[in-house]
């Protein structure tokens, strides 16, 4: 199973008016990191960064100014992300971006059965919060201490983590997956199932010679009917 997950940063909050850019994506497949990202700075195309949001994420007009447009790198996100499932911190707000972005260059929508959204998980996991991206990397000990700024593909890769401890923790990352004969159904019900090898060496009895010969005189003495004599049977 491939999922993408991704963050944006924006120059506001108007997915209409606002536009995108910077955009971070990291791969993951079977919930473990490959190595792959992808990460672009995107030119607003002469929508100014809103103060309060470069106060957030430190980017600024100038920044952007020899960046490329979103439709220059399109081709390059969609192959990136073909296939596979998104997974984003209150998706609705990146994919709501995405989309918008997309609509102006006429490509159809992410199709929402793909979108994974971490925010609504942790609220159903940890329903007293806080499950800020922050919060959660606080909660799994995830070092967040060079997160000064929000940056998309910094924040991508913190949601990678605290996305495999949402889902089970470091064992959902392990590679123990194996095929049951109907992947899909498997993908689709978020079910893994694991195999495990016998041990090459067979662990040491936990009973001494003394405490077995002490119950075979124990059995012997309780008699041929008792429940015991029979088992040893």
């Amino acid at each position: 199973m491939r999922e993408i997950v991704f963050d944006t940063e924006t120059t506001g909050l108007d997915s209409n008016e606002d536009r995108v850019i910077e955009l971070g994506c990291v791969e993951l497949v079977n919930r473990f990191p490959t190595g792959r990202s992808l990460h672009r700075f995107i030119n607003a195309q002469g929508r100014s960064v809103h103060p309060e949001a470069q106060a957030v994420h430190g980017i600024s007009d100038a920044d952007l100014a020899d960046k490329p447009v979103f439709g220059v790198i399109l081709e390059e996100f969609l192959e990136f992300i073909d296939g596979a499932k998104l997974v984003a911190h209150n998706a609705n707000f990146d994919i709501g971006f995405i989309n918008a972005e997309f609509d102006r260059l006429g490509v159809p929508p992410v199709d929402p059965g793909l979108v994974v959204d971490t925010l609504a998980i942790a609220r159903r996991k940890h329903p007293m919060g806080p499950n800020s991206l922050d919060a959660l990397c606080r909660r799994y000990g995830i070092d967040n201490s060079h997160r000064t700024k929000h940056g998309a593909l910094l924040d991508a890769e913190l949601l990678a983590e605290v996305y495999i401890e949402l889902i089970g923790g470091k064992q959902a990352a392990l590679g123990l997956e194996v095929s049951s004969g109907n992947e899909s159904g498997d993908e689709n019900s978020g079910s893994t199932f694991s195999t495990v090898s016998p041990r090459p060496t067979p662990l040491p009895p936990r009973i001494s010679d003394e405490e077995r010969a002490a119950h075979e005189a124990l059995v012997e003495k309780l008699g041929e009917k008792s429940l015991w004599h029979n088992l040893r049977a």
